[in-house]
């Protein structure tokens, strides 16, 4: 049986993702799949996409990844953009939409946020036909049929929900996870490109990391919205509610 990790919403975040990495390489998982927001929030998205760029099999893009190489003048993007360049920007902008295959009778569909946009915010506790919602395909998929298996990142909250004999997932954030303060990802398991009903596993991963060195790495890059992605981090608490 193969085994894939599908990590996701990374957002420069480096001490969380090589922490996950060596979790992922210390249970001899060679393919990994991403699914965006390797960018943003976090001071080393340069490190982030350069290290991705090398581990991960295949990639798509976030929202992150999606207006972050675009023309602009806020501040706080124009930071990221200088430090990563423009051969990261061209490869942020040349990701596909989604991944799309066969794991052990069961057609899987890994997405950012939705099958429909990046941007679609679908979060667990919405209503039930919202997230069976995306089961369907879309134009943007590459096979226009309904996914028996739909994973998902950009909500920073892992869970998983069988639904109408489907399953759905969120694979949870490497980088800015919002519903613990340890680094999450996904373990798919199956019989890869088999159409036959075969056994099919997953398992959520959560990885403590040195969140006191991410501290200090943003802190001395002196990174614009330092204390709200301070607070993010230490307490798992999304900078938009209210205290």
């Amino acid at each position: 049986m193969s085994k894939i990790a599908i990590i996701s919403d990374i957002h420069g975040n480096l001490p969380a993702l090589e922490a996950v990495l060596e979790d992922i390489e210390s249970r001899g998982i060679a393919e990994i799949y991403c699914l965006g927001d390797l960018v943003g929030k976090g001071p080393s998205s340069d490190l982030a996409v350069d290290l991705i760029r090398r581990r991960c099999r295949q990639v798509v893009r976030g929202n992150w990844d999606e207006f972050l190489p675009q023309p602009t003048e806020f501040e706080t993007l124009v930071w990221h953009q200088n430090l990563l360049g423009e051969e990261r920007l061209e490869y942020l902008r040349s990701l596909p939409f989604s991944i799309e295959f066969m794991l052990s009778g069961r057609y899987v569909r890994l997405f950012h946020a939705s099958p429909r946009s990046a941007f679609e915010r679908v979060q667990p506790w919405d209503d039930y036909g919202r997230k069976l919602s995306l089961f369907e395909p879309s134009d943007l998929s590459a096979d226009p049929v309904k996914a028996d298996v739909a994973g998902y990142g950009d909500i920073h909250n892992a869970y998983m929900q069988h639904m109408d004999g489907r399953m759905l997932f969120n694979a949870g954030s490497v980088g800015n996870p919002l519903d613990m303060t340890q680094a999450s990802y996904a373990i798919l398991e199956g019989d890869l490109g088999e159409r036959r009903r075969t056994r099919l596993d997953l398992t959520f991963a959560r990885v403590p990391y040195d969140i006191a060195l991410a501290v200090r790495q943003a802190a001395e890059a002196e990174m614009p919205e330092l204390d709200a992605y301070v607070k993010e981090i230490r307490t798992g608490r999304y900078r938009g509610l209210k205290d």
